[in-house]
């Protein structure tokens, strides 16, 4: 309960998790039914890059940095740094949007937000931000026990995020057992699961690991913009996904593409269970 966000938001993990969650929603927007996003480690919502605990790391200046003036080239991340620049009308980046305030900016009225957050300061602000909205839920507590009350939902359509911290060795465990109880209550709705590449090859072995539990349809994609060496502590990140929406992969293909392009050789996307 003690992990936060803000010493990490805005980094090279945070643009894979959120470009992949942006264009996930996209392509759900595609239809007309209402659908439900769910987010079991909601965070506070938004992050000031002006914090001194920011500051203190500036891990967004390899992220958001990196990509807040990027080309029209990178249409794969426009979506994404649409929302970015929204925040910040003035040209200069102060703020990082989460993915609760993603998802808001871009689902309809008719769609429902769940938002689940365990650290008591983050749900606070969570709450204040969110918790007036008619069709937001802001949960105080453990995703990985509370998940379970809202599956299947009454739309039958959505996404559900699960980015554990990972700061324990079981979150690991924790993660695949959550996303397999919650498969088998609502087979049919698409999962984001968000994972820290710290080795390739305990990376490599987590993603078998999904593979292995017979959910169909997973679809792997991975940036690791830092080669593995002293000093460095994070790689990059993955995210593994169930049930994606017809033709993201080839928008999520462009996405590698993109990122790719600034660190030749280090973002893959692969089926990994296929259709």
């Amino acid at each position: 309960m003690g992990y936060r966000h803000i010493f990490h938001a805005g980094n090279h993990a945070d643009i894979l998790k959120h470009a992949v969650l942006t264009l996930t929603l996209q392509a759900l927007l595609r239809k007309d039914k209402p659908f439900v996003y769910i987010d079991t480690h909601a965070g506070p919502g938004r992050y000031a890059l002006d914090d001194v605990r920011a500051l203190r790391t500036g891990e967004f200046q390899d992220g958001i940095g990196r990509w807040w003036s990027a080309t029209p080239s990178a249409a794969a991340l426009a979506p994404l740094l649409s929302i970015v620049h929204a925040l910040n009308p003035d040209g200069s980046l102060r703020h990082y949007p989460g993915s609760p305030l993603i998802a808001q900016r871009l689902l309809r009225p008719s769609d429902r937000m769940v938002l689940i957050e365990l650290h008591p300061t983050d749900h606070q602000a969570l709450n204040l931000a969110f918790g007036g909205a008619s069709a937001v839920k802001v949960e105080h507590g453990d995703a990985f026990e509370r998940l379970k009350a809202y599956l299947p939902p009454p739309e039958r359509r959505g996404l559900v995020l699960i980015d554990p911290p990972y700061e324990l060795k079981s979150d690991y465990s924790r993660a695949v057992e959550l996303l397999v109880d919650a498969h088998r209550r609502w087979a049919t709705g698409v999962y984001l699961l968000w994972f820290p590449v710290l080795s390739r090859l305990a990376a490599q072995r987590f993603v078998e690991r999904l593979a292995a539990t017979g959910i169909p349809r997973q679809l792997c994609v991975e940036y690791l913009p830092h080669a593995e060496g002293p000093g460095v502590n994070l790689q990059g990140s993955g995210m593994v996904l169930i049930n994606p929406p017809f033709k993201l992969d080839v928008a999520l293909a462009a996405l590698t593409l993109v990122l790719g392009a600034a660190v030749p050789g280090r973002s893959r996307l692969r089926w990994t269970v296929p259709e």
